[in-house]
C-alpha cells in the first residue's frame, strides 16, 4: 500500500502567546528549531495583536514526522484544536481558556502565573486587580495537563527573560517528543546569552513546586549607612516593638518608608502616631484599627511633592533599573529624557510656606508664575546639567517641613487622625473606615486635587451616618464609589442617597 503520509493525529499543533518584550517570536524560533533537529517537518506563523495589552501576539507552530509527502499546515490555531498552548503570563492563559484554545480532554498549558496589569487594571483609582487565584484556579480546571508557575521569577534570577523558561516549562511538561538534551543544543546553538538562558531552562525544568512559590520570597535588604543614623534607625526598632504583634509588620513597612521618605525624626512622628491609635484598639477586635492606620498614616506622610520625584529620578538603584529594563550594559550609552509639567501650585508648594502662601493669595502673581512654568518639559538627565538640576532639586529635602506643601498635607492628616479618633469613640468599625479612606488620596497635580476632593466628600458625610448601625458599611460604600468614579458623579449620586435617607 502506498504512503498516504500524515494524519491529523500525526501533527502537533502549539501555540504561544506573549506580549512585546517576552520574547515570543524567540521562543517560536526555539520550537521550530527543536522540530527541525528532532527530525520533524515544521511551520510557523504569528498573528500581531492590536497594542501591547489589547492583544497578545498568538504565534503558531505546526510539527509533524517528515515523511515522503510535505504535510499541509494550518496557518492559525482553531478553538478546541491545539495540543499545546503557551501563555507568558497568567491573564493571557485566561483569555487562551476563553477562547476555547484550552480543553480539558486535549491541551496541555505552560503558563508562567506572575502578573503584568492590563490598562484596564491600571485606569481604576483604587485596587482594579483582578483575582489571580481565581484565574490559575480556572486555567488549570481547563487543561488536560498544567504546568504553571513563576517562570519570570525564575528567568529574571537568572538574568535571561521569559522565553527561556517558558522552554523550560515546555520541557518540563513532556508534551513534546523531544528529550531534554536536545532542547539544550537549541539554546545554545542560538549564539547570544547562552549561559543565561540554559540557566532559566534548568530553572523551569528543575522548579520544585513543593519548596514554595518564588513569588512568596521575600528580599530582606540590610540597612547600611552613617552610624549615627544606625542607631537613630535601631532605636525607632525598638520603639515599634511596643506596636502590637498583630500590627507590627505593618508599622515597620511604614516606618522603612517614612524615613526613606524623610528622615528618622519623621519616622519618630510616625510610630507615635500609630501608638496613639493602640491606645485605642484593643485584642478583642484584632487591632485592626492600629493595623490599618500604621498603613493609611505613612501614605498620607509619604506626599509626592516635587522634591520627592527628583529624589527618585537621581537614585543609583533607579539608573540600575532603566539599563535592566532596556538589557543594556554600562559600557552601552543610554540616553534617558524625563518630562516634566509643573504648575504653579507645584512650584508653591515648593516655596516656604510664607511666601508660597502669599503667591497663591496674589491672583496677578499666580497668573503670571503659572504662565512661566505651566509647559510640559524634557529634561535630559543623562548629561550633567539635566541631572544636576534634579540632584539640586533632590537636595532640598531636609527643608521640606517648611514648604507650603507640606503645611497643606500636615494639616490633611490631622483632620483624618481626628476623624478617626472622634469615630472610634462612638463607632470602632467606623474609625477603621474613616482611615481606609486615605486610599483616596493619591498621585500628585490634578490626581492628587480630585483625590483630595473626593476624600473631602466621603468625610463631609460622616455626620450623616454617625449613629447609624450600618454606618462604617456606608462609608465604605462610599469610598468604593469613589475609587472607581473618575469624574465624582456617581459619588455625588451616592451622597444624595443617604442624604435622603436621613432626612426621612
Amino acid at each position: 500500500m502506498a504512503d498516504r503520509g500524515q494524519t491529523s493525529a500525526d501533527v502537533i499543533k502549539i501555540a504561544v502567546l506573549a506580549v512585546g518584550g517576552q520574547g515570543g517570536g524567540v521562543l517560536t524560533n526555539w520550537i521550530s528549531d527543536l522540530a527541525t533537529r528532532g527530525g520533524y517537518a515544521v511551520q510557523m506563523t504569528s498573528v500581531a495583536g492590536v497594542a501591547q495589552r489589547t492583544g497578545a501576539t498568538i504565534y503558531y507552530v505546526e510539527m509533524a514526522p517528515k515523511t515522503e509527502r510535505d504535510p499541509v499546515f494550518a496557518l492559525s490555531p482553531s478553538p478546541g484544536d491545539v495540543d499545546v498552548l503557551v501563555a507568558a503570563e497568567l491573564m493571557e492563559a485566561g483569555r487562551a481558556v476563553m477562547r476555547g484554545f484550552v480543553t480539558p480532554d486535549r491541551t496541555t498549558l505552560v503558563a508562567s502565573t506572575h502578573r503584568i496589569l492590563s490598562v484596564a487594571e491600571k485606569q481604576v483609582p483604587g485596587d482594579g486587580r483582578s483575582d489571580s487565584t481565581l484565574v490559575e484556579e480556572e486555567i488549570i480546571k481547563a487543561s488536560l495537563l498544567s504546568v504553571c508557575f513563576d517562570m519570570e521569577a525564575i528567568a529574571t534570577n537568572a538574568g535571561s527573560m521569559i522565553s527561556a523558561s517558558l522552554f523550560g516549562g515546555l520541557a518540563r511538561s513532556g508534551a513534546l517528543p523531544f528529550d531534554n538534551v536536545l532542547f539544550e543544543e537549541v539554546i545554545m546553538a542560538s549564539g547570544r546569552g547562552v549561559d543565561q538562558s540554559l540557566a532559566a531552562f534548568r530553572g523551569a525544568l528543575t522548579f520544585d513546586e513543593n519548596a514554595g512559590r518564588t513569588d512568596d520570597i521575600i528580599e530582606v535588604k540590610r540597612v547600611a549607612g552613617p552610624a549615627k543614623l544606625l542607631e537613630e534607625w535601631n532605636a525607632l526598632l525598638n520603639t515599634a516593638e511596643q506596636v502590637a504583634p498583630e500590627s507590627r509588620d505593618m508599622a515597620i513597612a511604614g516606618l522603612r518608608k517614612v524615613v526613606d521618605f524623610q528622615d528618622t525624626a519623621y519616622g519618630a512622628a510616625y510610630l507615635q502616631h500609630v501608638l496613639d491609635l493602640q491606645g485605642l484598639d484593643s485584642s478583642d477586635q484584632g487591632f485592626r484599627l492600629t493595623t490599618t492606620g500604621a498603613k493609611y498614616i505613612a501614605n498620607a506622610m509619604c506626599y509626592d511633592d516635587i522634591v520627592r520625584v527628583a529624589d527618585l529620578k537621581t537614585r543609583a538603584s533607579r539608573q540600575d533599573r532603566l539599563l535592566k529594563d532596556q538589557e543594556a550594559s554600562r559600557d552601552e550609552i543610554v540616553h534617558v529624557t524625563e518630562y516634566f509639567h509643573p504648575r504653579a501650585q507645584e512650584i508653591c508648594g515648593t516655596l516656604p510656606a510664607g511666601l508660597g502662601g502669599w503667591i497663591e493669595r496674589s491672583p496677578k502673581v499666580f497668573r503670571m508664575l503659572d504662565g512661566l512654568v505651566n509647559k510640559g518639559r524634557r529634561i535630559r538627565t543623562d548629561g550633567l546639567i539635566g541631572f544636576g538640576l534634579l540632584w539640586f532639586v533632590s537636595s532640598l529635602k531636609p527643608y521640606r517641613r517648611r514648604f507650603l506643601r507640606h503645611c497643606y498635607e500636615q494639616a490633611h492628616l490631622d483632620r483624618l487622625l481626628k476623624a478617626a479618633h472622634d469615630a472610634r469613640a462612638l463607632d470602632y468599625d467606623l474609625a477603621v473606615e474613616v482611615l481606609s479612606a486615605q486610599r483616596l488620596v493619591k498621585g500628585y497635580s490634578d490626581t492628587h486635587e480630585r483625590g483630595q476632593s473626593k476624600f473631602a466628600k466621603v468625610l463631609g458625610a460622616l455626620p450623616l451616618l454617625q449613629g447609624r448601625d450600618d454606618a462604617a458599611e456606608w462609608l465604605r460604600r462610599l469610598r468604593d464609589v469613589a475609587l472607581k468614579d473618575e469624574d465624582g458623579a456617581a459619588l455625588d449620586g451616592a451622597l444624595a442617597t443617604i442624604a435622603s435617607f436621613v432626612q426621612e
